[in-house]
């Protein structure tokens, strides 16, 4: 990655949107190794946004990102993979205004990815379906496809296999307690369940809506305990992913700002509403294709 100036010229934004798993159950065991998983996504109506200005040299920059290592930084990756798979001799100049913490569990890095591949599918005029593009962000990570495809969705296998969901679209406090969570170390926790019974759509809309990493999370770090303890006064608090962000969900956003109003000034927090379309796909990206 090579660090720039800001682009001078005209920047096309996007929304890079945070994602809740509104459920997470680990069903078994791949032969490689990797969790099968039953999960539901669902947008936020807040996130990341992302500034690209596309150059003519084949040079792909961005500006730093304090905190951001180059070596994990998807956005340059998605960008590269991209023009590389497409052989374009585009460049861009790439700058974000990052809102979602890394490691919290709510997609930042994910959705990041999927945007950058979103926006120059559009802005380098290649063309590529949605599926297309899906398929190039599974290389990048398990998350990245329903961000690409932008709907609410049943997930199943790593995450990526996605059946659409029409689902509720409430509002949500969510609350990240000062602590980062290592997704690594939750899988080889001994005392994580990996053998939840399947269960079907129906069932989650039914109320079943368990995240098998909460009691985990819960009792490795007592920052997450704390804030649960704190919270659990007004109403159930959730954990979304394998990160340490909680939630709540809300009628309306008066309940979840009045909620949000006894959380202490030092925790990052914030409310949003839940959509089922994501927020990048109301900032007119079309696609020729499925």
């Amino acid at each position: 990655m090579t660090a720039t100036a800001l682009p001078t010229a005209k920047a096309s934004g996007y929304a890079a949107p945070a994602k809740l798993n509104l459920m997470l159950h680990i069903v078994g065991r791949r032969d490689d190794g990797y969790h099968q998983l039953q999960t539901v996504f669902q947008f936020l109506d807040y996130g990341d946004q992302l500034y690209f200005t596309v150059t003519d040299d084949g040079h792909i920059s961005m500006a730093p990102v304090a905190g951001l290592a180059a070596a994990d930084n998807l956005i340059i990756r998605a960008a590269e993979l991209l023009q590389k798979h497409s052989g374009s001799n585009k460049g861009v100049q790439i700058r974000i205004d990052k809102r979602l913490p890394m490691g919290g569990g709510l997609g930042g890095g994910s959705s990041d990815a999927a945007t950058t591949l979103v926006a120059l599918n559009q802005l380098w005029q290649l063309d590529y379906t949605r599926d297309a593009l899906a398929r190039l962000g599974l290389r990048l990570g398990a998350d990245v496809p329903v961000f690409v495809y932008g709907a609410a969705a049943w997930g199943e296998g790593v995450g990526d296999r996605l059946t659409p969901v029409s689902i509720p679209e409430p509002w949500y406090l969510v609350v990240r307690p000062a602590v980062s969570v290592s997704t690594g170390a939750l899988f080889q926790d001994p005392e994580l369940t990996r053998n939840c019974p399947p269960i079907t759509i129906a069932d989650f809309v039914a109320g079943c809506r368990d995240n098998v990493f909460l009691p985990v999370v819960r009792k490795r770090y007592s920052q997450v305990a704390q804030v649960i303890a704190l919270l659990e006064h007004f109403g159930e608090v959730r954990l979304t992913g394998s990160g340490s962000c909680l939630f709540m969900e809300f009628a309306d956003a008066a309940s979840a700002q009045a909620v949000a109003a006894q959380v202490p000034d030092d925790l990052m927090h914030f409310v949003a509403r839940g959509t089922n379309t994501s927020p990048l796909y109301r900032d007119g990206t079309n696609f020729n294709g499925a």
